[in-house]
């Protein structure tokens, strides 16, 4: 025996219960509320002790035998029809998301929505979803700016750090002419050199691959261009003296070293001064350096990273660096999906050309070329199929590689959007920064004036 029906001993009425709802009093059936066991008022039934129905209500009266409930009294109107009906309607003038919480409170589920205004529900809940996401988006470009404005923080902790350093005052206007470029005409112009350096060296090396620059010596051993090798020597002796400069003048020597941009700076000029021991050493021609040559033309070709370089001076490339690093969850989605397709589509065209003497996806690792540059959308052309179910395998290759790359893009041009904007608003701040400490300075120098102003007014 539930506590409920010792209770309704007293009571001769026992086949009903009183509800107050915010001071709307009803009294209901068990008959009716027995038909809709899993909502809040049937399980109320069921409980077989005070402590459960307080669980269930916001206050209980025992000799009354009335339930309380601090709920829209309006709404609850809705709720009795939902008993006697089975169905229940969508009150108008309550947002779709107040309406979702007062049904999941009561015990109402989504499937005993009336026909005629479930339709009307799900596009109202659409619509806040999608509001919702906007908010998000928002918020998390608030958060953006909000970052740059904790990297704002950071660049004034990193000038505080001169304060009792050697040479402060020194290191520090030297510092601020090399990190920023908005700071000074000096700034600027020093930016613009050292851009104009990282053009030359990529520009150097790009004409060192034709063969018209190639040289040999007396023994038909491959030589560099001495004017090539002169402009090399130039860019990496500039590249080592700034790195070394900015290192010097660093607040924290820590704290560069472990920052990306320089990182890839040294990067730049490391494979030069390895090459060159290399060189040296192979002068010996030993036996045991037969792969030196190797090793050589490996660092040598990484002199491509110094086009990396020229992050320091684009906020395009910061963005695209920083959108690498938090999207890689699409960018692992995107590899996936391409991989699962790459590995489907090579089978289905190996099976469907191999027959084909014309052909030449003879092999399922062809397949994956050809699929790869398919769903891609590159299309070489050096592989193609030649039956008809080989075409029609291809187009839908071509279909499915279209929706695949197209997925997880739409995030990442967002975050990319973001990132972007995030820095230049950063560069706006610097700038801001800039001319502001200008103007103190400015305001500083002329204090002097004004006190001999009023030195002299205080003499006449």
């Amino acid at each position: 025996m539930v506590y409920g029906e010792i209770l309704r001993r007293h009571c001769p009425d026992d086949c009903f219960i009183n509800v107050n709802v915010g001071g709307f009093k009803q009294r209901m059936e068990h008959d009716v509320l027995k038909r809709f066991p899993q909502t809040r008022l049937g399980r109320l039934l069921c409980c077989s002790s005070k402590e459960a129905i307080l669980e269930l209500c916001d206050d209980f009266s025992p000799s009354e035998m009335e339930y309380y409930f601090d709920r829209s009294p309006s709404f609850f109107c809705y709720v009795l029809n939902f008993y006697l009906t089975g169905k229940i309607h969508l009150m108008e003038g309550l947002c779709v998301v107040s309406f979702s919480q007062e049904i999941e409170y009561w015990g109402i589920k989504e499937r005993h929505l009336d026909s005629c205004c479930s339709n009307k529900f799900q596009a109202l809940k659409e619509c806040a979803e999608d509001k919702g996401w906007d908010q998000r988006s928002d918020e998390q470009q608030l958060h953006s700016s909000d970052s740059s404005i904790e990297e704002l923080s950071s660049l004034d902790k990193d000038l505080e750090m001169f304060e009792g350093s050697w040479c402060a005052d020194v290191r520090k206007n030297i510092w601020l002419r090399l990190e920023n470029p908005g700071y000074s005409s000096l700034a600027k112009a020093m930016a613009v050199a050292s851009m104009s350096v990282v053009i030359t060296s990529i520009v150097a090396m790009c004409v060192h691959s034709m063969p018209d620059f190639h040289q040999v010596d007396l023994n038909d051993k491959e030589i560099e261009n001495p004017v090539l090798a002169f402009f090399e020597n130039v860019c990496v002796l500039c590249f080592s003296v700034e790195f070394l400069l900015r290192l010097a003048v660093a607040p924290s020597a820590r704290k560069f070293l472990c920052s990306p941009l320089n990182i890839i700076d040294l990067i730049s000029i490391m494979p030069f001064y390895t090459t060159l021991a290399f060189d040296i050493v192979d002068e010996g021609e030993s036996t045991e350096l037969e792969n030196v040559g190797k090793v050589v033309q490996i660092l040598r070709l990484m002199r491509v990273f110094r086009i990396l370089k020229l992050a320091r001076h684009s906020a395009g490339l910061r963005s695209l660096g920083a959108t690498l690093r938090h999207c890689y969850r699409e960018v692992g989605l995107l590899v996936l999906f391409l991989s699962v397709g790459i590995s489907i589509f090579s089978v289905l065209i190996y099976f469907v050309e191999k027959e084909s003497q014309e052909s030449e996806l003879q092999t399922i690792p062809i397949g994956w070329w050809w699929a790869t540059i398919s769903m891609t959308t590159v299309g070489y052309g050096d592989t193609f199929p030649v039956t008809l179910a080989g075409k029609l395998v291809g187009t839908l290759c071509i279909i499915c590689g279209l929706l695949i790359v197209a997925l997880p893009i739409t995030n990442i041009f967002n975050k990319f959007a973001k990132f972007y904007q995030r820095q230049k608003h950063m560069d706006i701040s610097l700038r801001s920064c800039n001319a502001l400490q200008d103007g103190v300075l400015l305001h500083m120098r002329d204090i002097p004036d004004i006190n001999k102003f009023r030195e002299n007014a205080d003499l006449v």
